[in-house]
């Protein structure tokens, strides 16, 4: 299984998005709890906004895509 996601750190009111097949590993990369630093590690607290689920990576990034377009950051934005 692979998943689209969206973080949003309230200190900074900052949304991330991304997709991987290992999401609690890839939040706590995000929240500096893993073995590298990320961009992402700059803004942290993140916490889980969004997460939808994909059998295959390809649709996975697709989503992530449109999460980065005009019309999906005005639906992350929606949830906050």
């Amino acid at each position: 299984m692979f998943f689209t996601y969206a973080l949003y750190s309230d200190t900074f009111n900052i949304i991330y998005s991304g997709q991987t097949d290992n999401l609690q590993k890839r939040i706590n990369e995000h929240n500096g709890l893993g073995a590298f630093k990320t961009w992402a590690c700059r803004y942290k607290p993140w916490r889980l906004l969004y997460v939808e689920e994909f059998s295959t990576r390809l649709d996975a990034m697709a989503r992530e895509d449109q999460f980065k377009s005009g019309q999906g950051r005005k639906f992350l934005r929606s949830l906050i």
